[in-house]
């Protein structure tokens, strides 16, 4: 694992993960499994998209987390 990728449940974060330490995490994932910390221009559309893809699926995982002593957030209707 990324040493550099936090916790983004609680209780290791007492409040709901801010998009951008969601971003963060999804950025530093792909930076290990690829090898590069900053893409070649060939291959910055493939990097950053896959940045994005990580990012909406670790929202939608800490979304439907349920943590047992800590509430689920209301979801906006």
């Amino acid at each position: 694992m990324c040493r550099s990728i936090k916790t983004l449940r609680p209780p290791a974060l007492p409040e709901e993960a801010t998009e951008d330490e969601i971003r963060a995490a999804a950025l530093q994932y792909v930076r290990k499994v690829s090898g590069f910390r900053a893409p070649a221009a060939h291959n910055r559309e493939v990097f950053e998209r896959a940045v994005d893809d990580i990012a909406r699926a670790t929202a939608a995982l800490l979304d439907d987390l349920e943590v047992r002593g800590h509430p689920r957030p209301a979801q906006a209707s």
